[in-house]
This record gives structure tokens, C-alpha cells and sequence, in this order.
């Protein structure tokens, strides 16, 4: 007959191990949305940010005439450079986990690198959709003040330009953003992402084959009808021409690069 063995004094059972929970993109998202004020760069480029809006309505306040002290005017002005400055966000953020070099730590704690992109990518978003409500509410200052010292102080603007206004923004963060992931180098990136639509707008102005391509690839051009609050159909489809050319194509290599390319 088979006698039960008793368990000896002092062992240890043992025990099953804790899974480990993929982080969810949420999280992540709030991570990089973290990491964009946690860097000098970010931070102070997103202070700048601000403070560029705040200066654009100060001047229209102290030198424009009483009746262009309105909300249209102090809006408009403002969207220009913010969406300058927002895709040198884009580039930091995307750059960040290399020039830093906490790529190897990021990339073994979310091994799924294209998570990890894409968490940046929605953060920048965000960013460029608060930076639009940045503008809208120091427009609404300005033209409260306006009204109180005199000013025009009128309220009509398109619901259309703000919409219009916000697809600038994200299309000019996640183009800035694209040139980062596909150069992974913050000054080249940058640098490139300046100098090229430049020198493209330079181009054809200047040679007269390239100006009709010019009107479908220029990112300068096919954006600058967003400004307002009437595009028409084949403006849409120029901006789609120059988006697929310097977003979707950067983006699609600087993605097969990023996951391809070895950690060190």
C-alpha cells in the first residue's frame, strides 16, 4: 500500500508565474503624449508654439484698424506658422527613441514596433488638434478684448475654415512626422523636410515645364485653399495628389524602415 509522503519542513511551493499584460495603445499613447513634454525640445517647442499665437494677436491688436479686429482676422493669421512648427514636433517625436538612444528599451518592452509608431503618431495628432484649440481660444481673447477697447469684435467665421484649419494642422504634423520616421534623424529630417517642398515650390516658379505638376505636388500650393472656407473639388483632389507624395510615400518607407531596422 502506497504511504503519503509528507511534505518537508521549510519548502518552498512553487508558484505559477504572473502573466505579463500588453501594454494597451492607450497607455502608450499617453506615454508619448509624456515623452513630448518631458524633453527640453518638446516642451520649449511647444511653448513657442503658444507663444507665437499669443504675439500674432497681440500685433493685430495694437497696430490693425478697429475693423479688422475681428475673430476671422485674429484665427487666420495664426494657423501659418503653427503649422510650421508643428511637423518639427512630429520629427522629434518620432526620432526620439534614436537620437536618445532608448530605442533598445522602448523596443523590448513593446517588441510590436509598429505600436509603438503608431502611439506617436495619434500623439502628434492630439497635439495638432490642441493646437487648434489654442488658436480658438486666444482668438476668442483677442476679440473679446477688441470689443472692449473698441475694436470690431465680431464673431463670424466659417464653421468650414476651422475644419479646414484643422486637416492643415494634422496633414502638416504627420508630414513632418513621416520624414522623421523615414530619415530617423532629427536635424536631417528636419532640414529635409524644410529645404524639399522649398525647393520644390522654387522650382516651379521658376522652370515652366514643372508648373503644372507643380499645382498637383506642391504641398505649399495645394494647401494654401484650405486657408479659407471654399475649396473646391479639384483642389481636394491636388491636396490628396501632394499628400500621397509627401505623406503617405514617406510614411509608408520610414515604416518598413523603422521595423526593419536593427537596435543597437
Amino acid at each position: 500500500m502506497t504511504t503519503a509522503t509528507a511534505p518537508t519542513v521549510g519548502a518552498v511551493t512553487p508558484q505559477r508565474p504572473t502573466p505579463v499584460r500588453r501594454a494597451s495603445l492607450l497607455r502608450l499613447t499617453a506615454v508619448e503624449l509624456r515623452k513630448l513634454v518631458d524633453t527640453r525640445a518638446g516642451r520649449w517647442l511647444l511653448i513657442t508654439i503658444g507663444l507665437v499665437v499669443v504675439a500674432i494677436v497681440t500685433l493685430l491688436l495694437i497696430y490693425a484698424e478697429d475693423a479688422d479686429q475681428t475673430f476671422f482676422t485674429f484665427f487666420v493669421p495664426s494657423l501659418l506658422p503653427v503649422s510650421v512648427l508643428l511637423p518639427v514636433l512630429g520629427i522629434l517625436s518620432i526620432t526620439s527613441e534614436w537620437s536618445q538612444r532608448t530605442a533598445l528599451t522602448t523596443y523590448a518592452l513593446v517588441p510590436r514596433r509598429e505600436r509603438v509608431v503608431a502611439a506617436k503618431l495619434i500623439a502628434v495628432v492630439l497635439a495638432a488638434l490642441a493646437s487648434v484649440l489654442v488658436i480658438l481660444a486666444v482668438a476668442a481673447v483677442g476679440t473679446l478684448v477688441a470689443s472692449a477697447t473698441g475694436g470690431a469684435g465680431t464673431w463670424q467665421v466659417d464653421g468650414a475654415l476651422i475644419l479646414n484649419a484643422t486637416i492643415v494642422q494634422v496633414a502638416s504634423v504627420l508630414m513632418g512626422a513621416a520624414f522623421g520616421l523615414m530619415l530617423l534623424n532629427p536635424p536631417l529630417a528636419i532640414v529635409g523636410y524644410l529645404l524639399l517642398p522649398t525647393l520644390w515650390t522654387v522650382l516651379g516658379e521658376v522652370v515652366r515645364p514643372l508648373r503644372g505638376p507643380a499645382g498637383w505636388l506642391d504641398p505649399n500650393q495645394t494647401m494654401e485653399p484650405l486657408f479659407t472656407s471654399h475649396v473646391t473639388g479639384e483642389q481636394w483632389g491636388r491636396l490628396a495628389v501632394s499628400l500621397l507624395a509627401w505623406l503617405v510615400l514617406p510614411l509608408t518607407a520610414g515604416l518598413f524602415r523603422t521595423l526593419r531596422r536593427e537596435v543597437s
